[in-house]
């Protein structure tokens, strides 16, 4: 199989919602592909978010990644939450995750980041794996918060 990743337009909206709702599937929520195109629409219409779409030789849609901007006050640089990644099931096993690792650190790099982000559950190993695989590193020295709203 033959993959390759891109920066997602608006125009590939279509192709996202569906991994985006498997996404949110995979956490919890229940299906819902038309609050998923809306906020992705939103997020790619307001330029709020950095999508990347990979895609085999078909055209057809295999996973994404979607990077929120930040900033690192201590650093004084900008800095890439990835707060999502997903793989369709049926692709897993095919290097589709570390392709959109890669192309997530090389736009970083690219915009001069000092860093990117992640959180993941604790019991998801699998993702554990692909992450530490890639060269991303347990933070071992900061406690995160959240306050829920």
């Amino acid at each position: 199989m033959s993959i390759s990743t891109r920066l997602a337009t608006f125009d590939d909206l279509d192709l996202i919602a569906p991994l985006f709702d498997g996404y949110r599937q995979f956490y919890g929520q229940p299906s819902d592909l038309a609050l998923a195109q809306n906020f992705l629409g939103q997020r790619l219409s307001k330029q709020e978010s950095v999508i990347f779409l990979a895609l085999d030789d078909k055209a057809q849609a295999l996973g994404f990644t979607q990077l929120f901007p930040s900033f690192s006050s201590v650093r004084t640089q900008r800095i890439f939450i990835l707060n999502d990644l997903f793989v369709a099931p049926t692709a897993r096993g095919h290097g589709v995750g570390t392709l959109l690792l890669k192309a997530a650190a090389e736009f970083g790099q690219s915009q001069n980041a000092a860093r990117l982000a992640l959180s993941t559950g604790i019991e998801n190993k699998a993702a554990q794996r692909l992450y530490e695989a890639n060269g991303w590193k347990r933070d071992e020295v900061f406690y995160y918060y959240n306050l829920m709203l």
